[in-house]
């Protein structure tokens, strides 16, 4: 028996390590900043320049990815007409047309505006979840969800601190 007991313990830990790869293989990616450096935005910048720019929280959800604490920022309850831009470069993003409520905590749109932002694949939670950045400059503003209103059925999901906003 004891034989057995060995057997298993070893194909189980063979199983755990084969579930495990993808995790780990997601840690060894680059950090934000060093894939956004890599590609070719239009706007950029040193990370001295970018820190230069930024204030420490706008760089640690722009540059490096972070996320800003639900129900914290003034642009989840903005409601006036205008557009919502980069605070990292201008860029414009969302129009106020198809920002709604999505009780989240953070500013929620339905739709981006035409060529304004870009797409990913992020691992960081060990799953693969949709991050969308600025177009421009390669900022990190949040992710797309499947669970938003008609008529995209998207919720895009957005860092307030990674914008500004421009009334109309």
């Amino acid at each position: 028996m004891p034989d057995m007991t060995i057997s298993r313990r070893r194909m189980l830990s063979w199983l755990g390590a084969g579930a495990a790869m993808p995790i780990l293989a997601a840690c060894g990616s680059p950090t934000p900043a060093q894939a956004q450096a890599q590609q070719n935005f239009r706007v950029r910048y040193t990370e001295a320049q970018w820190r230069e720019r930024l204030t420490p929280e706008q760089f640690r959800v722009l540059r490096e990815a972070g996320t800003e604490r639900a129900f914290t920022s003034p642009l989840d309850r903005e409601r006036r007409t205008g557009t919502f831009l980069c605070a990292g470069c201008g860029n414009e993003l969302y129009s106020s047309r198809t920002k709604y409520d999505s009780r989240t905590g953070w500013p929620s749109f339905y739709r981006e505006l035409p060529g304004a932002v870009g797409y990913s694949t992020d691992y960081h939670l060990g799953y693969p979840r949709r991050e969308v950045h600025c177009a421009d400059c390669g900022g990190h503003l949040g992710h797309v969800f499947d669970d938003g209103p008609a008529p995209t059925g998207k919720r895009h999901c957005i860092n307030g601190v990674a914008m500004t906003f421009r009334p109309a």
